[in-house]
């Protein structure tokens, strides 16, 4: 039972807004980049241009909760900017550049 009421008090998301594969996604990719980060395969500098593009995803995210309904195109944007996102963590970590390398 004491599952039952943990789960009677935890508030239900607004339907519409819910967006766990987007979350997990960007849950995913920030783990990436923290990686990254700790293994020296990320300069700061690419680190921060990483964090910057999922805080424009976040902000997007945001805005689509914003009026109570993410719609499909709203959806398909986040997927498309999660995508190009993707796409630069991988770029990035595997490039020439590596934090403890010169210049």
């Amino acid at each position: 039972m004491a599952g039952a009421s943990a789960f009677a008090q935890t508030p239900a998301p607004t339907p519409g807004t819910n967006t766990p594969r987007i979350d997990k996604r960007e849950a995913n990719q920030q783990a990436r980049i923290a990686q990254g980060a700790a293994s020296g395969s990320l300069t700061p500098q690419e680190t921060q241009r990483l964090e910057k593009e999922q805080a424009h995803i976040d902000k997007a995210e945001a805005k689509a909760k914003s009026d109570g309904t993410v719609t499909a195109k709203e959806r398909r944007r986040l997927t498309a900017m999660q995508d190009g996102a993707s796409r630069d963590i991988h770029r990035k970590k595997h490039n020439a550049r590596s934090a403890s390398a010169p210049g």
